[in-house]
């Protein structure tokens, strides 16, 4: 009986830490794809003149060629382009929108995700 107990809770631990691993594994690439998004709005190239403007087709194939490199399945017309201002005191807004799938035993769970270049680090 005890045998039993053991293997039912290996196996419940098992469960947990691959469902626990999937959701961390996402919820790092959607961090790292924010900070990327930062990076990408910041323009310090356009604004040091090494530059010219890039478009808005530009910086959502950027977004996207980043999220392709964190596993993370996006498509141009899930992200947003917004300016404010012009000349040097231009700011880039960038923003994702993005859902993904966690399974497990036959069940899966969507978990949404809206990374931003506005969003602070926490």
């Amino acid at each position: 009986m005890k045998k039993i107990a053991l293997i039912v809770g290996i196996a419940i631990l098992a469960l947990a830490g691959n469902a626990g691993w999937q959701i961390a594994s996402n919820e790092l690439a959607n961090r790292q794809l924010e900070e990327d998004l930062r990076d990408l709005a910041s323009l310090n190239a356009e604004h040091i003149g090494l530059t010219g403007p890039a478009t808005d087709d530009d910086l959502r194939n950027s977004v996207v060629h980043d999220a392709k490199g964190l596993d993370i399945e996006l498509d141009p017309s899930q992200v947003t382009v917004q300016h404010t201002g012009e000349g040097k005191s231009s700011a880039v807004h960038l923003a994702a929108d993005y859902t993904v799938r966690v399974r497990l035993l036959g069940f899966s769970c969507n978990f949404r995700f809206t990374p931003s270049s506005d969003r602070t680090p926490s």
